[in-house]
Formats: structure tokens, C-alpha cells, sequence
């Protein structure tokens, strides 16, 4: 395609438009209204005789062409961009750095790791919520960066890992010392579990006395090393389930991972925050399925227990997500390296 008569205007749209994924998204970008875009948009399509994006209910996908373009233009733009970019006034504050991701891990792990930079000068303006809508509100131009618990899809945005959160099953020590006293463990069996035992083929089927997943080892016996052999989910059935929301996607992700069952149970709490769940099982509500960072210090001090620690715990990885290009405020790139830097530790 023949780019060096393309309105370098139209260009700089486009290639706007390619990375936020919607007309509405350059515009905010730009500070342009979205029927300028949708216009300017309609013009380079006409220059270059080929579909650019494919419109879509939410937004648009690019064409073919459109990757193509992308990969032509894309790095001279944004040198030009970076060299033609208006300095900031000496004295002047750079603009906020708008962070968004999972409340948990912002609240008790991400911003007291940036209180450095925050003592030096940086804002920043912080959201929370799904991975899904940041990733959206992203593209959109309303971050800079996003710390998101899937990596996203597509080209539009770049993603780096950030750190890894394993999962731990927890109770408060009174459930923990009720679950090691015999008289507790009789008469619960995986009949009255609610938890369907899963064949190799990841199907249905067995009884209560089948072994773990195909291809796992047994599990092994509690953290705080208590007699009793390996850890029965079965012993769980009287005791309440905290958790995150209804369908209950930490503890089921555990329970086939680390059982190889099923879990079908109903909660007895959810609380759409997990320094919720941890507060009320700290508090003796029941068991709960916790990243190790947020429960960390209450295993340590005993006010939680880890019924069980498996040789492969469930592991979640965490990315830090931005925009491809040149970020005109250097602060964003301030707090991408020091959290890149500083998730080393955590």
C-alpha cells in the first residue's frame, strides 16, 4: 500500500482508532469529537481505496489493511510524536497516572509499593473493578495502565506479566482444630459433599473412594503438620463457604485443580471483595479459597490456618497492560517500571 501520500492527519486518527478500538475511543484520545473521527476515518479509507475496520455492535475491528497500515506507520508516528511532543514548563506537574485493577491487590499491595513515587511528585488517579471493563475502559483511553487478571486478547494492547498469586485454603483456627478432631470426621462422606468426583477424562463418574486427579499426587497433609493423613474435602461439608460471588470461580478453580472434583455447594457468604471474605473467615464464618499476599500476615500470626498446602497450588498470573506507543506523560512510565521493578519482591 502507498502510504507517502496518505494526509498525515488522517494517519494519526487511524492509527488511534487501530489501538483504543472504537471511533469513540480516538476521540478521547485526540480531544476530537467522534463524528470528526468517523468522518476522517470515511476520507482515508477513500485515499487508500480499502476497508479499514470492520464495525461492530461495541466498537470495531481492524481489516487485513488495517495491520498492515498499523505496522507501517505505527514506530515513525510515534517518533514523531515523541519529538514533536510539547516539553513540559520547567516547575510544571506532570498530569495524573490513571491505574486501574483488581481493589484487592491495589489496596494492599500496588499502592503502598508507589507511596515512593507519590512522595516524589507522581499522581495518580486509581479505579477498580473487573478485568474485562478495565480492559474496555482501557482501550478507550480512560488508563494508562491496568493491572488485569487475564492476559487480553488482540493486537490493541500490550501486555507484560506482573507477578503470580497463589491460592490457599483457609479457615480460622477454631474450624481448623474442629476438622483434626475425629468425632467431627464421622459420618461425612462425599455422598453429602456436593462435590462430583471427576475421571481422567475430566467427566463425571467414580465414587467416594476415588484418589485424586489423574496424574496428581496425593495431597499432602496439613501446613501446620497435624496427624491425619492426606486432606479428605469431604470433612468441609458442615462448614459454611465464603467466597467471592455465587459461582464461586476461586474455590471452583481449586477444587479441580488441587481434588480433581467437582465443587457444586452453595455459598453461606459472598462479598464482592476479597478483603471482605478474608475479614469474615478471620472472624470464624467458615473456609475460604484466598490469595496467599492478601492472608499472608493472619497465617503468620495464627489468626488463619492453611488446611492444606499441595505440592502445585492453584497459580494465577497477573499482567500489567497499556496502550502500545509513546506515552506523552513520563510519569506512566515512571510507575510501569517501578511496579515492573518492584512485583520482583512480592
Amino acid at each position: 500500500m502507498e502510504t507517502a501520500s496518505l494526509d498525515l492527519n488522517l494517519l494519526r486518527t487511524f492509527l488511534a482508532v487501530y489501538r483504543s478500538g472504537s471511533f469513540t475511543g480516538a476521540a478521547r484520545l485526540l480531544g476530537l469529537s467522534q463524528p470528526t473521527v468517523t468522518t476522517q476515518m470515511r476520507a482515508l479509507e477513500r485515499q487508500t481505496g480499502r476497508e479499514l475496520f470492520e464495525r461492530l455492535p461495541r466498537g470495531v475491528t481492524p481489516t487485513p489493511v488495517a495491520d498492515e497500515l498499523a505496522a507501517r506507520v505505527a514506530a515513525p508516528l510515534d517518533e514523531l510524536a515523541a519529538v514533536a511532543g510539547p516539553a513540559p514548563a520547567a516547575g510544571s506537574r506532570a498530569e495524573p497516572v490513571h491505574l486501574a485493577g483488581p481493589a484487592e491487590l491495589l489496596c494492599t499491595t500496588v499502592l503502598p509499593a508507589l507511596a515512593p513515587l507519590v512522595a516524589d511528585g507522581v499522581r495518580l488517579r486509581v479505579a477498580t473493578g473487573l478485568t474485562d471493563p478495565l480492559l474496555e475502559e482501557l482501550r478507550a483511553g480512560r488508563h494508562d495502565l491496568v493491572i488485569a487478571t487475564t492476559r487480553p486478547r488482540g493486537r490493541t494492547l500490550h501486555a507484560v506479566p506482573l507477578t503470580d498469586e497463589e491460592f490457599v485454603l483457609v479457615a480460622a483456627p477454631v474450624w481448623a482444630d474442629r476438622l483434626r478432631d475425629p468425632r467431627h470426621a464421622r459420618g461425612t462422606g462425599a455422598r453429602d459433599t456436593g462435590e462430583a468426583h471427576l475421571d481422567a477424562g475430566g467427566t463425571e463418574g467414580g465414587g467416594a473412594d476415588e484418589g485424586p486427579e489423574a496424574g496428581g499426587s496425593a495431597v499432602p497433609e496439613p501446613a501446620d503438620g497435624h496427624p491425619g493423613g492426606p486432606f479428605d474435602p469431604a470433612l468441609l461439608h458442615d462448614v459454611p463457604l465464603v467466597t467471592y460471588a455465587e459461582d464461586l470461580p476461586i474455590a471452583r478453580r481449586y477444587w479441580r485443580h488441587v481434588f480433581g472434583r467437582r465443587l457444586t455447594r452453595t455459598a453461606a457468604v459472598t462479598v464482592p471483595d476479597l478483603r471482605g471474605v478474608l475479614a469474615a473467615v478471620a472472624a470464624g464464618a467458615g473456609f475460604a479459597v484466598l490469595p496467599r499476599y492478601l492472608c499472608q500476615d493472619l497465617l503468620e500470626s495464627g489468626a488463619l490456618v492453611a488446611l492444606l498446602e499441595p505440592e502445585d497450588p492453584p497459580i494465577n498470573t497477573g499482567f500489567l497492560v497499556q496502550r502500545p506507543g509513546v506515552f506523552d506523560n513520563p510519569d506512566v512510565t515512571r510507575v510501569r517500571t517501578f511496579l515492573l521493578r518492584a512485583a520482583r519482591g512480592w
